[in-house]
């Protein structure tokens, strides 16, 4: 069985952006594999220990600095490596709908049996590629996925959902999306760093698969506005005075 991981190369989660008008200031900015996406690359990782697959290819959509994403995830397990070339930024002129179309030309390109990919990427938290990829391929998809089990052509996901946990079951080819307690990913390890950079890694140029649609315009990019200082107050009823004077909250 053949699994496509889908990884997005985003800024690090711990550095503070500079926001420009027109969006975020990557210039000079440590980049990363998108956490959910390290999270997919490693079930899939897993699931190929348990014997349950036989190859994993990664692959990724963006400019030449994608490839060190890709090759971490060679550096995790992944057998093999597909970078879908673009100057576009993949954070605004790569949108959702783009994505899963790429992704299901490569997907009925190669017969793969299964998609695995982050439930959002950290930078525009669109959360909607796996969804519109099931749709595009017609297959069966679970989100939000916390575990997964895979038996005799069948998947069992466990959901993570607003009042609970959810079970659902389908027989593959279908899509998943991996949510954050799916699994801690491992840390590459120095020889498969060095053993990364001799799996195969295609590249492809965009325009070979499509072009973009641009459907959505960013119109204006802010940062979130600067909270105020706290107070400490003498008493109860300057409190009270405070919240209903200043706060308006009664």
């Amino acid at each position: 069985m053949k699994v496509l991981v889908a990884v997005k190369r985003v800024v690090d989660s711990g550095i503070k952006v500079r926001v420009k008008p027109d969006g975020i200031d990557l210039q000079g900015v440590k980049m990363t594999i998108n956490p959910f996406c390290e999270i997919a690359v490693e079930e899939a990782v897993r699931l190929k220990e348990k014997k349950l697959i036989a190859e994993i290819v990664a692959i990724t959509i963006g400019p030449k600095q994608g490839a060190e994403s890709l090759r971490h995830a060679l550096a995790l397990g992944a057998d093999k490596a597909i970078h879908v070339t673009t100057d576009a930024r993949i954070d605004q002129a790569v949108q959702p709908l783009d994505i899963a179309n790429i992704l299901a030309k490569i997907v009925e390109r190669d017969n793969y049996n299964l998609v695995l990919m982050g439930k959002q990427s950290i930078d525009d938290d669109f959360n909607q590629t796996g969804q519109m990829l099931a749709g595009l391929l017609d297959w069966p998809q679970a989100t939000f996925a916390s575990n997964i089990q895979i038996s005799d052509g069948i998947a069992q996901v466990i959901r993570e959902i607003d009042g609970g946990l959810q079970t659902v079951k389908f027989k593959l080819p279908g899509v998943i999306t991996c949510d954050l307690r799916l699994n801690q990913p491992r840390f590459a390890s120095v020889p498969n760093i060095m053993k990364a950079k001799s799996k195969p890694l295609e590249t492809i140029p965009l325009e070979k698969l499509g072009k973009l649609h641009n459907s959505i315009q960013i119109t204006k990019t802010e940062a979130p506005a600067i909270r105020k200082g706290g107070a400490i107050v003498e008493n109860v009823d300057v409190l009270l005075q405070k919240l209903r004077n200043e706060a308006k909250l009664f």
